[in-house]
C-alpha cells in the first residue's frame, strides 16, 4: 500500500531485564516491557493523575540484541524506534491470542541508551550520557547531543570552551 508508514517511537523505562533466546538458526532475540507514562492535573481534585502504558519490544537485530542482552537492565531509560506488529498464537487452553509489539528489526531501527550509571543503563553511557546503537549496521554513536548533531575527534570537554 502506497502511502503508508509503520513507525513506533518510545522513550521509556525497561520494566525488568531482557530476556534473551536463541533461534533455531543461533541468531539472538531480545524481549523486554518498556514503561510509558501519561501525567496530567486533575481539574477537579488539582492532584497529579498518571497513567502507565506497558510496551512489548522484541529485538530481531542481532546486534541490538547483544546490546540490550549486555548493557540494558530493570529501569533503564532509553529511546526506542521501531514498527508495530500483530501476532496471532493459541494459548495453552486451546483460545486463539493476539499480541502486538514493537519490533526493531534489522534495518530501519534504533536503540538508544539515554540516563547515565544511575539510571539502570549499565556500562559506560557516554559522554553526554547517551550511547546510539544503529540497527542496520550495529553502528554506534557515542556522545549525541540532544540536537542531534555529533561531537566530533578526540580530547576532552573543557569548560573553557563554554561560550558563557
Amino acid at each position: 500500500m502506497a502511502g503508508s508508514l509503520n513507525k513506533v517511537m518510545l522513550i521509556g523505562r525497561l520494566g525488568g531485564d531482557p530476556d534473551i533466546r536463541s533461534t533455531q538458526a543461533g541468531s539472538e532475540v531480545a524481549t523486554f516491557s518498556v514503561a510509558t507514562s501519561d501525567v496530567w492535573k486533575d481539574k477537579q481534585s488539582g492532584e497529579r493523575q498518571e497513567r502507565v502504558h506497558w510496551h512489548r519490544v522484541v529485538i530481531f537485530d542481532e546486534n541490538l540484541a547483544s546490546v540490550a542482552k549486555r548493557f540494558l537492565r530493570k529501569g533503564a531509560l532509553v529511546y526506542l524506534e521501531g514498527q508495530l506488529q500483530t501476532r496471532k498464537w493459541t494459548d495453552q487452553s486451546g483460545a486463539e491470542r493476539y499480541t502486538t509489539e514493537v519490533v526493531l528489526s534489522r534495518y530501519r531501527s534504533t536503540l538508544t541508551m539515554l540516563g547515565g550509571r544511575g539510571d539502570g543503563g549499565g556500562g559506560d553511557s557516554g559522554a553526554y550520557g547517551r550511547e546510539s546503537y544503529g540497527g542496520k549496521d550495529g553502528g554506534i554513536r557515542k556522545g549525541a547531543s540532544s540536537s542531534g548533531g555529533e561531537r566530533s575527534g578526540g580530547g576532552s570537554f573543557e569548560d573553557d570552551d563554554i561560550p558563557f
